[in-house]
């Protein structure tokens, strides 16, 4: 506990001095284009925000082998025969990861104004896939999965619906965090699903957790196992669901200045990897509004064990459980050279939770790897891939460029 209370504070201080020395340095100038957002996009959802912006948006709700009720937002392309692209969010987030950061910068705006065929997914148990044949959330039962499940039967269930909805063999996938790791269990667990996707360009890839550094993860690596026992006794399925008091305390904790006081910027920093050059402060109430967007419990815990086991494997059930739904007495590891998708990888340098080696770890293992990519910027973290400054410059452009490429030679 101790050490932990050390990183911590080390972390923190480190994040506050540079802070600090870059607002006196003035390295966030006033003339700095602002993304076109404002504060009530924080308040909207996808569909009222996509439409405030002038696209077109649909809503297609899918549902899996196991009765979950997912929700898909598409920005219709008017081009016929558009190439298709699946963009998937990360942990506790939503298809708004997408959009927040507005038109012209985000990526989901990025490729409708280019004229591709644009699907945003939302997993199981985030505020627009809270549905089930026969549960509800306020059963303990609607949370018992993991990011298995997500990549085992939602990520299916998207792709073959989304397939048949546009009468395209195959379609590209972008994913960012738990996006990604959701997509290497399904293309090492069904390995089918291979031959639907053209390409994955995966951002802050998430399988092997070893490096992982963010303060605030390793305390709660710390108390795994109470997590667990929590979760088994009292039914604590939904890990911060989101809820209206959330953004009320999100408007009025959250300031839109770049003050070294400001809590949210540092609880954001501590989480994913400190880069204050990169995030405009107005930009925390929007991305508060999305985030959280709900959880299993068992999400987290599943990621705690990656951390703990220092192997990208299912999840450890215990002895007994284990034996009974795997036949061994600890979780086999996903067989990595199954994915045989092309595949691209995209890692910042300063990323807590997509820690440098632990992408280079996965990047060895995969079979048809095209690239790994190292973010051109030295703070680059784990949230810039959604919010950064230069997000469009440092990710995107290339992101867009890699899906002409591939088309050209489909």
């Amino acid at each position: 506990m101790e050490s932990l209370s050390r990183s911590y504070r080390k972390h923190n201080l480190a994040c506050i001095v540079l802070l600090v020395s870059l607002l006196h340095a003035n390295a966030m100038p006033s003339d700095k284009i602002r993304f076109q957002v404002d504060s009530e996009d924080g308040r909207l959802t996808v569909p009222e925000l996509i439409n405030k912006y002038g696209y077109a948006v649909e809503e297609h709700p899918v549902k899996t082998e196991d009765g979950y009720r997912l929700m898909l937002h598409r920005i219709k392309s008017d081009r016929p025969n558009a190439t298709v692209v699946l963009l998937m969010h990360g942990l506790l987030c939503s298809s708004a990861d997408w959009l927040m950061i507005g038109p012209g910068n985000a990526l989901g705006y990025l490729l409708a104004d280019r004229g591709y065929d644009v699907w945003m997914g939302n997993a199981r148990g985030n505020r627009y896939s809270r549905n089930h044949d026969s549960l509800t959330p306020v059963l303990p039962t609607f949370w018992d999965f993991s990011w298995h499940e997500i990549g085992y039967h939602d990520l299916p269930a998207m792709i073959d619906y989304i397939l048949e909805q546009t009468q395209q063999p195959r379609l590209h996938y972008v994913g960012h965090s738990q996006g990604t790791t959701a997509f290497f269990v399904m293309a090492s667990s069904r390995p089918e699903y291979n031959e639907k996707v053209i390409q994955i360009q995966a951002m802050a890839p998430v399988a092997f957790m070893e490096h992982m550094n963010s303060p605030l993860l390793l305390l709660m690596t710390k108390f795994l196992s109470t997590l667990d026992i929590l979760r088994n006794l009292f039914g604590i399925g939904e890990f911060l669901p989101n809820t209206p008091i959330l953004h009320e305390i999100a408007k009025r904790t959250c300031p839109t200045s770049a003050s070294p006081n400001n809590l949210c910027i540092n609880l954001l920093f501590l989480l994913s990897g400190c880069d204050p050059t990169q995030l405009d402060p107005a930009m925390v109430p929007i991305l508060l509004g999305h985030t959280p967007a709900g959880a299993a419990t068992m999400q987290l815990v599943h990621y705690a064990q990656e951390v703990r086991s220092k192997r990208f494997r299912m999840y450890d059930f215990g002895k007994v459980k284990n034996y009974l739904t795997y036949g061994k007495l600890s979780p086999p590891d996903y067989n990595l050279t199954r994915v045989t998708v092309p595949v691209v990888l995209y890692y910042g340098l300063n990323d807590y939770l997509a820690a440098p080696k632990d992408v280079h770890t996965l990047a060895a293992r995969l079979p048809n790897l095209r690239q790994n990519v190292q973010v051109n910027h030295k703070l680059f973290n784990h949230l810039d891939f959604l919010m950064a400054n230069d997000v469009r410059k440092l990710v995107y452009d290339e992101v867009i460029e890699r899906i002409v490429e591939a088309d050209k030679v489909k």
